[in-house]
C-alpha cells in the first residue's frame, strides 16, 4: 500500500530563519511556499532525492502546529507516506482498527489529498497519508 516517504513535516516557529539553515548551510533549495488556510499553516517545501522536506510555520496562534510547538517545541511533526489512493487507504487503515483523525480525505499543500492516522494508533508517530496526481 504504501509506496514511498513522501515527505516529513518539520513544525517552525519562523519560516524564513529556518529557511536559511536548510538552504545556506544544508544546501537544500525551496520549491516554493503555499499558506493552506484549512490547516491554518504556511509551508515550504525542500526536495531531496526522491522525498521532501515540508516546514510548517503556523498562520494562527490556535492552530494545530502552534499547538504542537507550544507542547512539543519546534521538530518533526508528521511523517507523510505516499499511496496510490487515499480512500482506499483510508478504508484499510479502518478494516485494521487503526484510529484515524481524518475520516475522508482533506486538502494538503501542493494539492495533495491527505489523511492522518491517530499517533495513539501508530505508536507515537503522526502518519500521514498522501495521494498526488
Amino acid at each position: 500500500m504504501v509506496k514511498k516517504v513522501d515527505h516529513i513535516g518539520v513544525a517552525v516557529k519562523n519560516l524564513d530563519e529556518t529557511l536559511k539553515f536548510y538552504e545556506g548551510v544544508l544546501g537544500l533549495e525551496c520549491g516554493g511556499t503555499e499558506v493552506v488556510e484549512e490547516q491554518k499553516v504556511k509551508v515550504a517545501f525542500l526536495p531531496i532525492g526522491d522525498t521532501e522536506i515540508e516546514l510548517l510555520e503556523s498562520t494562527d496562534e490556535e492552530g494545530p502546529i502552534s499547538r504542537y510547538i507550544e507542547k512539543k517545541g519546534e521538530g518533526i511533526q508528521h511523517i507523510a507516506y505516499r499511496v496510490d489512493d487515499i480512500e482506499k487507504a483510508i478504508e484499510e487503515m479502518k478494516a485494521k482498527g487503526i484510529r484515524m483523525i481524518d475520516e475522508k480525505p482533506r486538502y494538503g499543500a501542493g494539492g495533495a489529498k491527505i489523511a492522518f492516522l491517530h499517533p495513539k494508533s501508530t505508536y507515537g508517530v503522526l502518519v500521514e497519508l498522501c495521494e498526488r496526481d
